[in-house]
């Protein structure tokens, strides 16, 4: 059975997607460019937009905390990549680093959520707020990265009653065991359907809404 998705009850969710994860010379892409080619990640992160875009979808920007001076220091509990952060500076605010990269940037009727300071995009957020005042019922979850805040931000959709698509080729990790842990292990637990981008984008381009 084919997933469908009624454009007015279905949003992208489109995660993190900064200049320092998608850019030659970001802070982390060096670290991702690897998996990210060889699945072709910004190819087909443009292609979920933009299918998602001409089928009448809500794209939403759930973006991570940009790193300001000062952050986690006073923090009981940073965890290990709060650590890196305040180190490397990720995404630092006020930087070409911590801006969207020039092909995912917000357009018109577009939402950006506030900044999730861990891994999932609705702790601590206004995005199941946002989502519900929609309509929003099925998300589709792209970006990165894809056993982190991809995968936190999916099984928290599931918690809060959202049907949840993951697309194995439009998010990335650092290794290829990650990825698999990603979709074939953890994935199954949560997510409704886990799909490519190329059978998605026919979905919305056959009007399976």
């Amino acid at each position: 059975m084919t997933d469908t998705y009624d454009p007015t009850r279905t949003a992208i969710l489109l995660v993190d997607p900064y200049n320092d994860f998608l850019s030659e010379g970001g802070k982390v892409w060096p670290a991702l460019e690897p998996v990210a080619t060889e699945v072709g990640l910004l190819d087909n992160l443009r292609a979920v937009v933009g299918a998602g875009r001409a089928a009448g979808q809500k794209v939403f920007f759930v973006p991570h905390r940009r790193w300001q001076e000062g952050d986690y220091e006073d923090w009981e509990h940073p965890n290990p990549t709060h650590r890196i952060i305040q180190e490397r500076h990720t995404f630092a605010f006020g930087t070409w680093g911590g801006e969207f990269h020039p092909d995912f940037r917000p357009a018109d009727g577009d939402v950006v959520i506030q900044e999730h300071w861990s891994q999932s995009g609705f702790a601590h957020t206004d995005l199941d707020f946002r989502l519900k005042q929609q309509g929003i019922t099925h998300v589709i979850v792209i970006g990165l990265l894809a056993n982190t805040c991809i995968e936190s931000t999916g099984r928290y959709a599931m918690e809060l009653g959202y049907h949840v698509t993951l697309v194995r080729d439009a998010t990335a990790a650092y290794r290829p065991e990650m990825m698999h842990a990603a979709h074939e292990l953890n994935g199954p637990t949560y997510a409704h359907s886990i799909t490519t981008t190329a059978d998605l984008v026919k979905t919305l381009e056959n009007g399976d809404h």
